[in-house]
């Protein structure tokens, strides 16, 4: 089900341009000779095949822990809203242990205050108690490095010809069919022209941002759109020309162990276990939840923001199950692709 882009016999001088400055080995394709184009505009699978579906949380988290982590997660978002961003926070229930694990770089003062319990039960108490806090500084990702139209998810984009910036996610359309390529909030601002990231290619303009502290919303999104977006996503490494079809989107699966991300920074790599879909993480653009947590396998790094959350099935194909939006090297987060759906009352597009 991987496809990969004819090179070139011989380059066009803004291709050559785009590999000097990036380093690559190997052209992309002119776009209407060898490039995959897109199949169906909506996903036809059965959810119900998803390979993801059977995964279960290893411990079921109690009703009281259930409850001090939206008690804390609210704590944490009024106290970000009060006071800005100086302290970054990530916060979900492990699904391995049940219990709650809170990671940030507050002091320890403001840290016991915004965990305290939230309730008088015994219950409470407990889950309160058994509160793990992680020392950390979580960070936004806002850094494959050139890409030629029908655009795929996980390449290079960038506001600056040849700076590392953010990823592209994955292609959605709305009801009149127009399409647009996914990304996350906090890379670009909306009208923002988006180049791919060697600033040979336009990407499209950004519009219909979601950030805290921009739009208010607990959101880490944003559609760029104008240009053409295909059903595919990058695979391999980061100067690949290799690609895997999307076939569905929707919810990731607690306790699943095999999820993927593919970005500019770090390319493509598997292995990673969702420990939470309710969980919360603040940074300096603000406090955004519901998120995916997830752990395992070889983490996204900076420049990564907005590359495509999925799981692939046994004939290679891409399930959309959210964009990366942040994490701190040991656990990162995605937003989640059935909010970025509802938002904008989009569906993704097939290849």
């Amino acid at each position: 089900m991987y496809v990969r882009k004819r090179a070139l016999a011989s380059a066009v001088a803004a291709a050559a341009v785009a590999l000097t400055m990036l380093g690559t080995s190997a052209a992309h394709a002119a776009p209407d000779s060898g490039k995959q184009t897109t199949g169906s505009a909506v996903a036809r699978l059965d959810d119900r095949l998803a390979p993801d579906r059977t995964a279960r949380a290893t411990v079921a988290a109690s009703a009281a822990a259930t409850a001090t982590l939206e008690t804390i997660q609210r704590r944490i978002a009024d106290y970000v809203a009060t006071h800005s961003t100086k302290y970054t926070f990530g916060s979900y229930l492990d699904a391995t242990t049940g219990k709650i694990v809170v990671d940030t770089d507050a002091p320890a003062d403001l840290v016991a205050a915004l965990i305290k319990p939230a309730g008088t039960s015994a219950a409470h108490l407990r889950a309160a108690s058994e509160v793990q806090v992680g020392r950390s500084t979580i960070s936004d990702f806002w850094h494959r490095r050139d890409d030629i139209q029908p655009y795929w998810g996980g390449g290079g984009i960038t506001q600056t010809a040849g700076v590392a910036w953010c990823s592209a996610g994955y292609a959605v359309r709305n009801g009149a069919g127009t399409r647009f390529s996914v990304t996350a909030g906090h890379c670009f601002a909306n009208g923002v022209n988006v180049l791919t990231e060697s600033g040979a290619n336009p990407y499209g303009t950004v519009s219909n941002r979601r950030l805290p502290t921009v739009s208010g919303h607990a959101q880490d999104m944003e559609l760029v759109g104008g240009r053409s977006y295909s059903g595919r996503i990058f695979t391999g490494g980061v100067t690949s020309t290799s690609s895997a079809p999307v076939v569905a989107a929707g919810t990731a699966y607690v306790g699943f162990s095999d999820y993927c991300h593919s970005g500019r920074t770090t390319g493509e790599h598997c292995g990673h276990t969702a420990t939470s879909i309710t969980g919360q993480v603040c940074t300096s653009t603000g406090c955004k939840s519901p998120v995916i947590v997830f752990n395992g396998g070889t983490q996204p790094a900076g420049g990564d923001s907005g590359s495509p959350f999925y799981v692939k099935d046994t004939s290679g194909g891409a399930w959309i199950r959210g964009n990366v939006i942040a994490g701190n090297g040991v656990t990162s987060y995605a937003e989640r692709y059935i909010d970025v759906a509802a938002a904008y009352g989009v569906s993704i597009v097939t290849g």
